[in-house]
């Protein structure tokens, strides 16, 4: 791919989907409606963003509309940086209240996933022979709580995938050297990881940071999966096409994105 435009909507794909398959996009934070600090396309309206909800909703229709997609066959889910995997097997009703969860699956076409991100990594799954697919939000707490790896396991007990077919992406979100934690996350990291632990924690000039790309990579090859592809896009060195709240200071929107089976 990697970028693409549709109108002013620019957004990433990665290579190693079928785009005959699937449908799939990050997209960037240009093209929309909003204004300073949320410019332009902020799909976010929690209580952090503070963003109008109205032109929230018209700028989540421009990227549905963007890539073809009907905005009412959205499944999007309330994100509380846990564990839990929802598997949609129908679009979310408007007024219905979202489900707090951080993995979304599904094998139907009419439903189309999206969830939002600022930092945090989004990691896009397709498996092509049970056709299922997928979308994980892991900041460092779904990391340390293996968030991607509970979502494999769903993907095998719920649909009978195999690992070894999973492709999976680990889109735009924050890079290590951008990324210093404490001593808690230092101990969180240690605890779920062990002797690998070390190598996600690099240290410069005295800080310790997490390395969330490399850790939710071992995490997928722990599980069985074999092909993974890392965007390499830091959402801290690059404002003009992303949001980061590490950067921007918390003020700043959501990115999103969305994956569905084509029909």
């Amino acid at each position: 791919m990697p970028f693409s435009q549709t109108n002013s909507i620019r957004y990433y794909g990665f290579d190693l989907f079928d785009s005959n398959a699937i449908t799939h996009a990050v997209f960037t934070r240009q093209g929309g409606l909003s204004p300073e600090p949320w410019s332009s396309l902020n799909v976010g309206a929690s209580a952090m963003v503070l963003d109008d909800h109205q032109r929230v909703r018209n700028n989540r229709i421009l990227a549905f509309e963007a890539l073809k997609r009907d905005p009412a066959s959205m499944y999007d889910v309330w994100q509380v940086h846990s564990a839990d995997v929802i598997c949609a097997g129908a679009p979310r009703p408007s007024d219905a209240p979202h489900i707090k969860a951080d993995a979304i699956l599904t094998d139907n076409p009419e439903v189309t996933l999206f969830m939002r991100f600022a930092d945090c990594v989004p990691i896009l799954l397709h498996d092509p022979v049970r056709r299922v697919v997928g979308i994980v939000h892991a900041g460092w707490q779904g990391t340390v709580k293996m968030t991607i790896s509970a979502t494999i396991e769903a993907m095998v007990e719920r649909y009978l995938c195999k690992p070894k077919h999973i492709l999976a992406g680990i889109g735009p979100s924050i890079a290590a050297h951008h990324y210093q934690v404490g001593t808690e996350v230092v101990a969180k990291v240690r605890q779920s990881f062990g002797e690998s632990a070390d190598d996600l924690l690099p240290e410069q000039n005295g800080a310790v940071q997490f390395d969330l790309w490399r850790a939710n990579r071992l995490l997928l090859e722990q599980a069985g999966v074999h092909e993974v592809q890392v965007s390499g896009l830091c959402t801290a060195c690059d404002t003009e096409d992303w949001f980061s709240h590490r950067a921007e200071k918390g003020q700043t929107g959501r990115f999103g994105v969305l994956i569905a089976l084509n029909g």
